[in-house]
């Protein structure tokens, strides 16, 4: 297995990241272990978490992910192999912190929490789930829309949080932190105050790319190329759509569109896209999956692709997809669809 820098730091991260999303509702404590035995022994040194999940989030859910985490720590006693990654939830949800949005105190709750739930004293990198304010890939809106949030309060709010990560290095809570579905406008910011007033810097972001999604080719590639400021891809297959199992509306029993009512990435603007990339992959013999894996893989930006999987042979699967090498043609045939199908809901 391949290993990447994490940003300007030292540590050196596998390019498949185990993803853990769905351990404590779709997958029980005894699958999660098994998965996290499995991508270990295949060279997998990098999971992520976060304190919100299992997903679809919910109040009964919440935490659960981390725990099990944390049972398989004390269990194989094997945290010193792994590169641990985990966040602070936004607002919105009443039953984190009352619904509130990120500041400085609930840094430090967060990361406390996820502390006793992790069975760790450490986590490696942490993240800002998402931004105490508007954003693109949340509102499924066409441009940028500044009312979604108060100019005069975002640049206090970074710098506060900024603050309050940089308190939590200093007590050896956290050791980088990251930051995911941002902007290149606001990653820039937390870069300018961590290089002015000595704060850590912003090592990484977390943010979809998949075939349906691309938003990191323009500006945030720049930034990254500058900045070392590497992408943790989430949702490299579209949360299960690229594989083709949503088309014509339908929800599989036990997928997470079937619990969570609806495919996430599948519709009347997804399935010619997705159509076309089955095909592509059926015409060079490969596993659409795999393919779509693959193509991440060969982003100049990428420090880790983050895969999940509900079963065994899913998580097989993807992992295999590191050994997956595209030729030219393929590429060029993925651009072309690209062309043709650059903007999906």
């Amino acid at each position: 297995m391949n290993k990447k820098k994490l940003g300007r730091t030292g540590v050196a991260v596998s390019e498949i990241c185990l993803g853990t999303m769905t351990w404590g509702l779709q997958n029980t404590e005894a699958d999660g272990h098994a998965q996290m035995d499995y991508a270990l022994e295949r060279g997998i040194n990098f999971f992520d978490t976060a304190e919100m999940y299992a997903v679809p989030p919910s109040a009964e859910t919440y935490g659960k992910t981390e725990e099990i985490i944390g049972t398989w720590f004390g269990k194989s006693g094997k945290r010193d192999q792994v590169v641990l990654a985990s966040k602070v939830a936004g607002g919105g949800r009443p039953w984190v912190r009352g619904g509130r949005g990120i500041d400085g105190p609930s840094v430090r709750q967060a990361v406390e929490g996820s502390l006793r739930r992790l069975r760790t004293d450490r986590i490696d990198l942490y993240q800002i789930h998402w931004p105490r304010r508007g954003h693109y890939h949340f509102e499924g809106s066409w441009d940028y829309n500044p009312y979604t949030q108060n100019r005069d309060e975002v640049l206090p709010n970074i710098l506060e949080v900024l603050e309050a990560m940089g308190e939590m290095v200093k007590e050896g809570k956290i050791l980088h932190f990251g930051l995911s579905n941002e902007s290149a406008w606001g990653t820039m910011q937390y870069l300018r105050l961590s290089q002015e007033l000595g704060l850590p810097r912003v090592q990484t972001i977390q943010n979809e790319y998949n075939f349906l999604r691309r938003y990191y080719d323009m500006d945030l590639a720049e930034l990254a190329f500058h900045e070392d400021v590497g992408l943790l891809a989430y949702s490299p297959l579209a949360a299960g759509a690229i594989s083709g199992k949503y088309l014509g509306g339908v929800l599989p029993p036990g997928t997470r569109g079937a619990i969570a009512g609806s495919a996430y990435r599948n519709n009347a603007l997804t399935e010619p896209a997705i159509r076309a990339y089955i095909a592509l992959a059926e015409k060079h013999g490969l596993d659409v999956c795999q393919m779509a894996i693959a193509f991440c893989l060969t982003k100049p930006f990428m420090t880790s692709v983050i895969i999940g999987a509900t079963n065994m042979e899913q998580l097989k699967t993807n992992i295999d997809a590191a050994d997956v090498l595209l030729n030219q043609d393929v590429l060029d045939d993925i651009q072309r669809i690209f062309m043709r199908y650059p903007r999906t809901l």
